[in-house]
């Protein structure tokens, strides 16, 4: 924090997030295509579980992404006892930095879901104010990343709950005591996993990409849409994740209430889904491979 407050106005700050599949893969980010209406068109991509199991598991960590799993466990034990123990004291003055883990615990098991201050304080025995700051030092730390509620219009969006997201989905699987198998078995963190997985992967592209946009979550009665891109012109990409090799009509349902919303401005709506290729689903909403999101 000193660095920064010496530096005001003579530095501009780039983040630095765990490698994107794109880069792992050495292709490009889909940003731009997506604002531009283009989706990524994929055939004979991996159907079901093994579209997406291993770089889950993986994640983007370079040092981790070559291990085996047990040294990858080994690697992200060490990682999070040095971030904890070390770099989060030279970030607060705070004196109850031992509930920091477990509150990690327990917003890596509810990953992906709207965040509840409160919910979480109660659980904890812990101050609803300390909870606030504890969440904002794992972000700070790069632990955690908030996705804000979107909204048609600009002043709504601050009185509705984010959604919360581990910034790796390898970390993640870590923290909340799942391998590999149990990814591709249990269905509760496959579900979880994956949305964050993709959730996270589109961050990470939009620091490239052309168009300068921010990401949001939409929720609204029982509309949801996971992800929703709002550039500065305005234009809006919505993107709903499913462990489903087949996109059915209720997967839609939140992806055309935010078009019905947008208007003009909507330009694509994207269900990232575990099929074998790239299918049309109706004005401006297709259903994508996982692979789409790197291949």
């Amino acid at each position: 924090r000193k660095v920064k407050d010496a530096l005001t106005g003579r530095i501009e700050l780039i983040t630095l997030w765990p490698l994107a599949q794109g880069e792992v893969h050495g292709t490009g980010g889909i940003i731009d295509g997506l604002f531009a209406g283009r989706p990524p068109m994929v055939q004979d991509a991996p159907v079901g579980h093994q579209a997406f199991l291993a770089p889950l598991a993986a994640g983007g960590y370079p040092e981790a992404m070559s291990r085996d799993d047990r040294r990858r466990g080994r690697w992200f034990r060490s990682y999070l006892e040095t971030l904890l123990d070390r770099e989060l004291r030279d970030l607060s003055d705070a004196q109850k930095l031992q509930e920091v883990p477990h509150l990690l615990r327990l917003v890596a098991a509810q990953s992906s879901g709207i965040l509840n201050y409160q919910t979480i304080a109660n659980r904890l025995q812990l101050n609803e104010k300390t909870v606030k700051a504890y969440l904002e030092l794992l972000e700070t730390a790069f632990i955690t990343c908030r996705l804000p509620a979107w909204r048609p219009g600009l002043a709504a969006r601050e009185v509705h709950a984010p959604k919360l997201h581990l910034v790796d989905t390898g970390l993640l699987l870590h923290v909340i005591g799942a391998d590999e198998a149990r990814l591709g078995q249990d269905p509760q963190v496959t579900g979880m996993a994956l949305e964050n997985f993709v959730a996270m992967e589109i961050v990470k592209q939009l620091v490239p990409a052309q168009v300068e946009a921010t990401a949001y979550h939409y929720r609204f009665g029982r509309s949801e849409v996971d992800i929703v891109l709002e550039s500065t012109a305005g234009d809006i990409v919505g993107i709903e994740v499913k462990a489903s090799a087949t996109p059915s009509h209720q997967d839609r349902l939140g992806l055309e209430k935010v078009r019905e919303l947008a208007g003009d401005r909507f330009k694509l709506g994207m269900i990232v889904y575990t099929g074998r290729q790239t299918l049309p689903l109706g004005d401006r909403l297709w259903a994508v491979p996982v692979s789409g999101l790197w291949s």
